[in-house]
């Protein structure tokens, strides 16, 4: 797609036409295709120019002259409908997984999945593996995990992964001990997947550790009493259904975290009342000073609030912040 405005989806045509009005606003469309390039034919531009209308990078003035978006306002619609198509794209290659069995049946005989119980007991071993049952997951992934707190390491390491799962559609429900909810920084975290899908739930008393992912690889600790010993994998269908109905079954008798935990007012998603205004404002408006003067706050306070919702929806940019907040319903 080439370097400039290409990388956001606009044609060199495109581009060429719009710098050309950037540079001579509110000037007539006239015989543009003899001012931007010889070699540009009249149906060319005019298949630009109306490309350029429909994205709203031009539009015509009460006389009848072109008038160019402000590149902020371009470069962030352009950022916007670019996110929009990969995202799309990205749906499809996580759906790709089904094309497995239509290569199998070419391949003719299917060679059977790995079975049987794995033992582990090597610690960045077991990491790792963890790491990648998460990032190839499909569809859920079941935990009961017996903590009192979460280290500002453990929430680094997987808050990009779950966040990718998350954005993926896959299905996270998780059942913590209920004394984790005196540790602040592990409170935030869990409102955090909360807010972006996932489904918590809170038990008094567990010291079951299950990690189950797409209902068919459990993992749990090869000695329940010594998690240091190491951990097993299992992917036999007949013990994997046990550990998924011990699973069921301390998830049917926990506490939904949203009502052990004050929650903010107002606001959608776990946002407070402050937050839902700045992240509707941020879409609306270009300008920090201007979201700022509507809110009645200082520009640090409003680009502070930014920041966190930035982190919440685990968010490149504004523009694929205002995206992920549209796909999930808050604005």
């Amino acid at each position: 797609m080439g370097t400039g405005m290409g990388l956001l989806g606009l044609s060199t045509a495109e581009e060429d036409i719009y710098r050309h009005f950037l540079r001579n606003p509110e000037t007539s469309a006239d015989d543009i295709h003899l001012r931007i390039h010889s070699a540009k034919d009249k149906d060319t531009v005019r298949a630009a120019l109306a490309r350029l209308y429909g994205l709203g990078l031009l539009r015509r003035s009460d006389t009848g002259d072109v008038v160019p978006a402000d590149p902020e306002t371009a470069v962030d619609r352009l950022t916007d409908l670019r996110l929009r198509e990969l995202h799309d794209e990205l749906q499809q290659v996580t759906q790709s997984r089904r094309l497995v069995a239509e290569l199998r049946a070419e391949q003719g005989q299917r060679t059977p999945a790995p079975k049987g119980v794995e033992r582990m007991e090597d610690l960045a071993q077991i990491r790792d593996r963890i790491d990648d049952l998460a990032f190839f997951a499909r569809e859920e992934i079941l935990s009961v995990e017996p903590y009192t707190a979460l280290t500002q390491e453990n929430i680094d390491h997987a808050r990009p992964l779950d966040a990718r799962c998350l954005r993926r559609g896959v299905t996270i429900r998780n059942v913590v001990l209920k004394a984790a909810l005196d540790h602040p920084p592990t409170v935030a975290y869990l409102r955090e997947l909360t807010a972006q899908g996932a489904r918590i739930r809170v038990a008094p008393d567990i010291s079951e550790r299950i990690l189950v992912y797409d209902r068919h690889t459990a993992l749990v600790p090869a000695d329940p009493d010594d998690t240091s010993r190491g951990a097993l994998v299992a992917r036999e269908a007949g013990l994997v259904a046990n550990i998924l109905a011990l699973f069921e079954k301390i998830w049917d008798q926990a506490t939904d975290l949203a009502a052990l935990i004050e929650e903010p007012a107002e606001g959608a998603a776990g946002l407070s009342a402050v937050e839902q205004r700045v992240l509707e404002s941020m879409c609306r408006v270009g300008k920090d000073e201007t979201g700022a003067r509507d809110l009645g706050v200082s520009v640090r306070t409003y680009r502070r609030h930014v920041a966190d919702l930035l982190r919440v929806l685990n968010a490149s940019s504004r523009a694929h912040a205002a995206l992920l907040a549209r796909e999930r319903g808050w604005i």
